[in-house]
């Protein structure tokens, strides 16, 4: 395996392939980044050289000299120092004999330029790419799959692990980073159509029945006394991934996380998203107070032509118009009328005075609005229960989509006024406050102490951490959650917080490691959909065909379930020739129960249906799990 990157990114999937995948891997860096890594995205990044030292340093000694096609034992790690990823540099470590490269530059023009040259030196290599740009992603894979095929040589077998696949990081920590922030969110997995919802519940009280789900993917950890938030390394009290129905049915005081839906998501807004378009909504043209007071003259007009039609008894319609001209003041001195209509004639002329400064406002607010839709706005009077999200780089603007497709109002923070999530912001007509949020009265613009939440997701780990300790002197019990790079690091702040505010709702998390085990995945020729944190594990759902697996041939659903490792979600009934690529659900899943499920995915599969080598499964694992169900852990124990 080759990875080529310079942040973060690279660092912890080089490690996710040797730990846990057991792979040869070589790492391509720029050279001494470890000591003057250029400010890419931030000075947060030194954090990530501090793992990628303890990574290599036993690696870098057996494979100090060791040619670029050389001979390195299982789970080791070989690094090439480069300034970027030339043909040359790709040649020495080792791409035309490689399985698999993937190239995670934070630039996509630099990972497409290279990924063009991959694919001309070794037309069989499976790529897997770091792209932002997710339309751009699409016509890449096409065209890098297009050029394996016709790299292939007549009468040869089109290349099956020739397969390029494009991802984001951003994409895969940004629903994991929302979700944290609300409380009560879904854990979402999307791809191509394929929506698998998770969600959270709490511990069940005594005598309360479960409520109905499809299976209960995780048990969440216990009290956590050794303050590792579900590490690895927290024993029985950590999170348990897939339990069995006997740990199910025994777990007590554990919340559990549970497969709740599985449908088809569409890519529309929700229709309280936030006003797309250049024509701004009615509720946001004119301003409440403004509707108001055109609402008390509508009524008062009314009220006046409803006593005119009493007092002169003429028609509703007449007495209206007679208002209307009173009001307006162009109707005849009601001189010689009852004393009853020259007061309804004078009450008219008064409104129509109240009138005109209202008009007057209702024309400059909708100039205003029209002159500054295309503007940032500013945080409402009033607004509360918002989350405050912190940086529109990648990420946050990621985060940002994903929270207004919840429906959830947000109020941005960033510094750059050229970052790219400006536009976003102003498209869905966020409310945005520019300036550094480690300055005195930025946060207090964007109503922190009356917040739901506080996302911080800028580059620099110093801020974010800044940003939340000043957020939590405002207000101790708002919900804080931070991006930060390191793994490491983000724990050891977790801990920090949680010591100081036990009351309060605190959540690290690290793109690299939110993001890590979806690359390597894809790296091992195996369609990853997608992966959803569990604290501070993750778990994974892949699609692959059950032949060549031993471990699921001819074995029951009931048989190949592994606790704590796999476990069998959903069947493709598709003939063969007739299969996507990729997993598509046409129809929700209650449809899909009532269905003959003659094709497509079934998603409630009895426990005794034999898995045959022509099936193709939907499956949850844990990182691990997919490792020992490829055979790469096997491999590894037998010394190849």
């Amino acid at each position: 395996m080759v990875v080529c990157g310079d942040d973060g990114l690279a660092h912890r999937l080089a490690a996710e392939l040797r730990g846990v995948y057991g792979e040869q891997v070589t790492l391509v860096v720029p050279p001494s980044e470890r000591t003057e890594r250029p400010p890419v995205v931030g000075r947060a990044r030194a954090a990530s050289a501090a793992l990628f030292d303890r990574m290599v340093t036993a690696a870098v000694g057996r494979a100090a000299g060791a040619p670029g096609g050389g001979s390195e034992p299982a789970g080791s790690v070989r690094v090439v120092e480069a300034a970027e990823a030339s043909e040359t540099k790709l040649a020495e470590a080792g791409v035309e004999r490689a399985d698999a490269l993937a190239l995670v530059y934070d630039d996509d023009e630099t990972n497409i330029r290279a990924a063009l040259t991959a694919r001309r030196l070794n037309p069989r290599l499976r790529l897997v790419l770091r792209l932002y740009n997710r339309r751009l992603g699409q016509h890449i894979e096409e065209l890098l799959d297009q050029a394996a095929t016709l790299a292939t040589p007549a009468g040869d077998a089109a290349p099956d692990d020739a397969s390029t696949t494009v991802l984001s990081d951003a994409d895969t920590a940004a629903p994991a980073l929302a979700a944290a922030a609300v409380a009560g969110t879904t854990k979402v997995v999307q791809a191509d159509g394929l929506l698998l919802r998770a969600v959270e519940r709490a511990p069940l009280r005594p005598g309360q029945a479960p409520p109905s789900g499809l299976i209960t993917l995780a048990l969440l950890s216990r009290n956590d006394p050794a303050g590792a938030d579900g590490s690895e390394g927290n024993g029985e009290h950590g999170p348990l991934l897939l339990p069995d129905a006997a740990a199910v049915r025994d777990a007590q005081n554990r919340g559990t996380v549970v497969l709740e839906q599985v449908s088809y998501a569409g890519t529309s807004m929700p229709a309280g998203g936030g006003g797309r378009g250049i024509v701004p909504a009615f509720g946001s043209l004119f301003s409440r107070r403004l509707r108001w007071s055109l609402a008390g003259i509508v009524g008062c007009v009314a009220a006046l032509a409803v006593a005119l039609t009493v007092v002169t008894g003429e028609h509703p319609l007449y007495a209206t118009y007679m208002t209307l001209l009173d009001l307006f003041a162009i109707n005849e001195p009601a001189l010689h009328q009852p004393l009853a209509r020259q007061i309804l004639q004078l009450l008219s002329g008064l409104t129509g005075l109240l009138l005109l400064p209202v008009l007057l406002a209702a024309v400059l607010e909708a100039l205003g609005t029209f002159r500054t839709a295309s503007a940032l706005r500013k945080p409402p009077r009033g607004l509360g229960g918002h989350v405050v999200l912190l940086g529109l780089g990648k990420i946050g603007t990621r985060v940002l989509t994903r929270l207004r497709e919840l429906n959830i109002p947000v109020v941005c923070v960033e510094a750059d006024p050229e970052a790219r999530g400006l536009a976003t912001a102003r498209r869905l007509r966020v409310p945005v406050v520019l300036g550094d949020v480690t300055q005195e009265g930025v946060l207090e613009a964007a109503k922190v102490h009356r917040s739901h939440a506080l996302l911080a997701v800028t580059s620099a780990d110093t801020t974010n951490l800044e940003a939340a300790l000043y957020a939590r002197s405002v207000r101790p019990d708002l919900r804080v959650v931070l991006r930060l790079y390191d793994d490491d690091f983000a724990t050891a702040v977790y801990r920090t917080l949680r010591a100081a505010h036990p009351q309060a709702s605190t959540r690290s998390r690290s793109v690299t490691h939110l993001a890590a085990p979806a690359f390597a995945g894809a790296m091992m020729g195996r369609q990853i959909l997608g992966a959803i944190p569990v604290e501070r594990r993750v778990l994974l759902f892949a699609a692959l065909d059950v032949a060549g697996h031993p471990q699921l041939e001819d074995r029951t659903v009931g048989d190949a379930f592994q606790p704590g490792s796999w476990r069998v979600l959903a069947l493709d009934r598709t003939p063969p020739d007739e299969r996507r690529e990729e997993p598509a659900a046409e129809e929700s899943y209650e449809e899909t129960r009532a269905g003959d499920g003659a094709s497509g995915w079934v998603w409630d599969l009895p426990e005794g249906y034999v898995l045959q080598k022509e099936d193709r499964v939907v499956l949850a694992a844990t990182r691990r799990g997919l490792a020992e169900l490829l055979g790469r852990r096997s491999r590894e124990r037998a010394g190849a």
